[in-house]
């Protein structure tokens, strides 16, 4: 069994990994020399056990296809005065088999057993398929 938990994340406003990519880009190119981060309102309880070698795992259109290593957490205090935490993401996105996932709120754990597993080397590199495609090839496990 692992000693580490996931963190499921809903990719708004991205439709595929390559949306995710972009935006990332963009982000590294304002910010040289800071690591990516996702700011989110909720801190984990179970941060130790993300920290131990957890991924942040993204949603695209109902389908996970890709995660991205979380290698700290850091406060941030929002122009409202409300704590919120920035997950300090790793600069690799990692695509992964797409696993279907129902629409929610926020983040949710994602225990190490039930993760998709990482997409070989070489698939890695492929074009995405539409969406609506890719989410049906996965709900019959084709995909």
């Amino acid at each position: 069994m692992a000693d580490f938990v996931n963190l499921l994340k809903l990719c708004v406003g991205a439709d595929e990994v390559q949306d995710l990519l972009g935006w990332q880009a963009m982000r590294r190119a304002e910010n040289p020399g800071r690591p990516l981060q996702h700011v989110t309102r909720m801190w984990p309880k179970r941060e130790a056990e993300v920290l131990a070698g957890g991924s942040l795992y993204w949603v695209f259109k109902g389908v996970i296809g890709a995660r991205q290593r979380i290698t700290g957490m850091e406060e941030r205090i929002g122009a409202d005065g409300v704590r919120r935490c920035a997950l300090i993401l790793d600069d690799a996105v990692i695509r992964t088999e797409p696993a279907p996932r129902r629409p929610f709120q926020g983040w949710r754990y994602l225990a190490a057993q039930d993760a998709p597993r990482d997409l070989p080397t070489g698939r890695a590199e492929e074009e995405d398929l539409p969406p609506e495609l890719a989410a049906a090839l996965a709900e019959i496990g084709l995909r």
